[in-house]
């Protein structure tokens, strides 16, 4: 499911124009990015959790040139899924 189908599918459900959809599922993007890139994370009850997780600094091969190559400690992120969610897709 793409964006356009999310905004489709709100729309259909809700009577909203599709403008308008686009702009709040815009916003709650921009909104998730901003906090994770202030290392906040984002509590969705019963939906799941939008979290920052450190990666250590490790040494990785580049193996055509045959040498060792440092990848500093990063930040990444991740959804971890509610409880009810993760029940709600196993059925």
């Amino acid at each position: 499911m793409t964006k356009a189908d999310i905004v489709n599918e709100i729309t259909k459900n809700t009577g909203i124009d599709k403008e308008t959809v686009l702009t709040t599922d815009e916003a709650f993007m921009d909104t998730v990015k901003a906090s994770l890139s202030k290392d906040e994370n984002v509590y969705l009850r019963g939906f799941g959790s939008f979290v920052v997780k450190k990666r250590a600094q490790k040494t990785a091969r580049n193996i055509s040139k045959n040498t060792t190559i440092i990848i500093p400690e990063h930040n990444i992120p991740a959804f971890k899924p509610a409880k009810t969610f993760t029940i709600s897709v196993k059925k």
